[in-house]
């Protein structure tokens, strides 16, 4: 029975980490592909889970039978999940909102929390099941705390891994959820043959669950979802790789190839105007380009335009293998002819990544990616990347970007977001020219020519090439090029932010979602521009007065200050993998896999902390002095942070240390503050269930703040050391209750 408990609660962790990954990807489809979106579904994974915990805690220390509320909840998650991945799909359907159409912030925030609710807040209310279930075995309220703790974050990392190599390459979402369904109802059914508790009730759950699973069938639910949710299309595939999810789909004659729901290339019949413009012009402001490198969005139509030129080589970044697969499996005859071209060069990998380990150089380099939405798309669009592009670039070489633009008005957002950007280029290179119009064509390079060129020159260029466009006539390049436009654009700058878009200081990403949101909720949109002035100074003053409330409540002082510490930490955990996974990003490019694999590390070393701690809990003679010990370790490991990835260049190593110190670190302090917050073991769910609630709510507010206020307005230093403020202020707390402990 005891080697079945393990085994429960490993199911428990491995089922929480596939369903909250299976629900992360299937809503970033149906937001559009805004990853600006996937904090925010995170952060209300956390909350739904803390919310189970919490309620659970106190429901389970009051009944008697411990087996039929751990069998309830298993057969209701069973039946959740389906639910759940069923409405991702298709809630824009039940909204009447068509597919195409993206959505704000708020409508986003409400849709994901009620989709997600059931699904966390049962796998919430597992946890704290498990716990009172797992200390009938095992005597200590916090022994059994921390080592089911322990062992579910074992099967979290088990999930992970399980999922990304084996389950989501091959499998789509609802044969993933009918596996691990039918392992749960397993589970659940050992433990009523071995010790039958509610049987009557426990058993119609189990019946009602088997029924869905079994009787249901994946493939028939994968297609009827699919179906609704590209609402008046043909759907060609629908695919998901590690890196994403692909669908092709087909209207008329038009085929669209999306990715994360963002439409990436269209055939046969691609955005002409956007393809010519974008690929002709880089390549006439130079003398004699030879070599290109196109990063992102090349195939349909860019390429093509390039070819025209007398080009030797084309260079194609693009980073998912898959989306190559699925252009030469469906392809129209302009992507046949882009991709067969032998001087096209296909490199499946992050275009960052490729420019820091090339040796190549180029004449013209493209940046053909959306806009810098989220935080891996902007560090294509700093200073640094732009930096690194100028020594990619060979004498006189040009790099080009387009951002949204507007020939009538700039708003101050739109002008912000296009300013610190082009901020960014003019630190990099001599000279940056601005091609206004719908939407904006960037051209930097070290050279002045770029600032000369005028119509006239670029129309004998393409007639001494030989070559033939729709659209770049003398009369429309006159329009595109014309002085009083770039003049009216210069004025419409004046006024525009003088900050610089940095990696680590991504201003940027916020403009963008100011932008975005603007579309859809002005008040938000307002909300957020007033967000745009916070600074230290007002997180100091918000800290202290919360830590004064605190220190002012007289009831259960003790219970609530070792819950505001956990909760602190739960902050630091979130927001510190969030900051470690952006600077590895950073550093060495979306790498799927070992971003997958440093999470693990975080987990493993939260794992490795609770049982270190529990471990030696009877042997620990200052709980206090302990914890306290342990905040300041968060302390110093959270200022140290920001200098190592500034001075980091390359050393994977240093990346392991960093994610396991910080899952050590949260992993310690849960089983310590468990022991000091109750000895009864009546109360044992309520402690699991307050503390666990804590920690998870502390991690909702760093997924709200931390990718989408904290970093892009304050910066990697400044975002750290607010967790350096919120662990002064748990110590001050936990120093002044050190007798009532």
């Amino acid at each position: 029975m005891f080697y079945l408990l393990f085994l429960a609660i490993f199911i428990v962790g491995l089922s929480g980490i596939i369903a909250q990954v299976l629900l992360l990807r299937e809503l970033l489809v149906s937001f559009y592909g805004n990853e600006l979106t996937l904090g925010i579904i995170l952060a209300n994974w956390l909350l739904a889970e803390a919310l189970g915990v919490f309620s659970a805690g106190k429901l389970v220390d009051k009944l008697k039978n411990k087996i039929s509320p751990f069998v309830t909840l298993e057969a209701l998650f069973v039946l959740a999940l389906p639910i759940a991945i069923f409405l991702s799909r298709i809630f824009k359907v039940v909204l009447g909102v068509p597919f195409a159409e993206a959505i704000g912030l708020s409508t986003v925030y409400f849709v994901s929390l009620l989709i997600i609710l059931p699904v966390g807040f049962l796998h919430g209310a597992l946890f704290s099941s498990s716990v009172k279930l797992y200390s009938l075995f095992r005597k200590g309220p916090a022994h059994s705390i921390g080592e089911v703790y322990a062992w579910e974050i074992i099967g979290t990392i088990g999930g992970a891994i399980i999922l990304t190599y084996l389950l989501i390459p091959y499998l789509s979402s609802f044969w993933i959820v009918f596996i691990v369904s039918l392992v749960n109802l397993i589970v659940a059914a050992i433990f009523l043959k071995i010790q039958p508790g509610n049987k009557y009730l426990t058993l119609g759950f189990i019946g009602l669950a088997f029924v869905l699973v079994i009787g249901l069938n994946p493939n028939y639910l994968d297609k009827v979802s699919v179906n609704k949710q590209w609402q008046g299309q043909e759907v060609l595939t629908y695919r998901n790789s590690v890196y994403g999810n692909i669908v092709v789909t087909r209207k008329g004659e038009q085929n669209t190839f999306f990715y994360n729901g963002s439409p990436v290339v269209t055939a046969p019949y691609p955005d002409i105007t956007f393809a010519e413009e974008f690929a002709n012009l880089p390549l006439l402001f130079f003398s004699n380009p030879h070599d290109v490198l196109i990063i992102g969005s090349g195939a349909g139509g860019l390429i093509n335009e390039i070819e025209k030129h007398a080009v030797k080589k084309i260079d194609y970044a693009e980073l998912d293998p898959l989306l190559i697969a699925m252009l030469k499996k469906y392809p129209a005859g302009l992507i046949n002819k882009e991709l067969s071209d032998k001087r096209v060069n296909v490199i499946n990998s992050d275009g960052r990544l490729f420019l820091n380990k090339t040796n190549s150089v180029y004449d013209i380099i493209l940046l053909g990616l959306p806009k810098p939405t989220d935080l891996s798309l902007n560090r294509l669009y700093t200073r640094e990347f732009f930096s690194l592009a100028r020594k990619r670039l060979k004498q006189g070489g040009i790099i080009a970007i387009w951002l949204p633009g507007s020939l009538s008005y700039l708003s101050r957002e739109l002008r912000d977001l296009n300013a610190c950007i082009i901020n960014a280029m003019s630190r990099a290179f001599k000279y940056v020219k601005v091609i206004p119009g719908d939407y904006n064509i960037i051209l930097a390079s070290d050279s002045p020519g770029i600032t000369r060129i005028t119509a006239g020159a670029i129309v004998k260029k393409m007639n001494d090439r030989g070559i033939s466009t729709g659209i770049l006539t003398l009369a429309y390049l006159d329009y595109r090029l014309s002085r009083e436009k770039a003049d009216w654009f210069d004025k419409s700058s004046l006024a525009a932010t003088k900050e610089v878009n940095h990696d680590f200081h991504p201003i940027a990403v916020f403009e963008m979602l100011i932008y975005w949101n603007k579309q859809f909720s002005l008040k938000l949109a307002k909300s957020l521009e007033a967000l745009r002035s916070i600074n230290l100074t007002i997180v100091v003053f918000f800290l202290g007065v919360l830590t004064l409330g605190l220190l002012f409540i007289s009831s259960c002082r003790r219970r609530i200050k070792l819950s505001y510490a956990i909760a602190t930490t739960g902050f630091f955990g979130m927001l510190m993998s969030l900051i470690l996974i952006f600077g590895f990003q950073v550093v060495y490019g979306y790498l799927y896999h070992m971003i997958g694999m440093l999470i693990g590390i975080f987990m493993a070393g939260s794992a490795a902390g609770s049982i270190f701690v529990t471990n030696r809990l009877g042997r620990i003679k200052n709980s206090l002095g302990l914890l306290v010990g342990l905040e300041i370790s968060v302390l110093l490991f959270s200022s140290a942070v920001p200098l190592i990835l500034l001075l980091m260049k390359s050393c994977t190593w240093i990346f392991s240390c960093l994610f396991f110190t910080a899952g050590a670190l949260v992993g310690m302090e849960f089983p310590l503050a468990s022991s000091m917050y109750s000895d009864k073991e009546a109360a044992l769910g309520e402690t699991a269930g307050v503390l666990y609630a804590a920690d998870l709510i502390g991690g909702w507010f760093a997924g709200i703040l931390g990718g989408v206020v904290f970093l892009p307005v304050l910066g990697l230093f400044q975002t750290c050391m607010i967790i350096v403020i919120l662990k002064l202020s748990s110590i001050f707390l936990l120093l002044l209750n050190r007798r009532a402990t």
